[in-house]
């Protein structure tokens, strides 16, 4: 008998104003069955410190947060304070 514990990106989304949506499946396996699966999710704000943020996401973040999107959140997010 052999337990093993997984974790893997399994979803990435990227909204219309540059804010990244993703999930990390945990699997505990046990001889190559699943006894279960846990999921988080984690949504990152264009701009924000990608430190410990799995590569994959990081990457993507890197490719969708261009100076123009981050410009526009952070212009968004000042037009909404009072």
């Amino acid at each position: 008998m052999s337990l093993t514990k997984t974790t893997a990106v399994d979803q990435i989304t990227v909204t219309e104003n540059g804010i990244i949506l993703y999930r990390e499946a945990t699997r505990i396996m046990e001889d190559g069955s699943e006894l279960s699966k846990t999921y988080h999710r984690s949504s990152l704000t264009p701009g924000q410190d990608l430190t410990g943020i799995p590569a994959n996401v990081a990457a993507i973040c890197n490719v969708a947060w261009t100076a123009e999107v981050i410009a526009a959140y952070q212009a968004a997010l000042e037009s909404t304070q009072p």
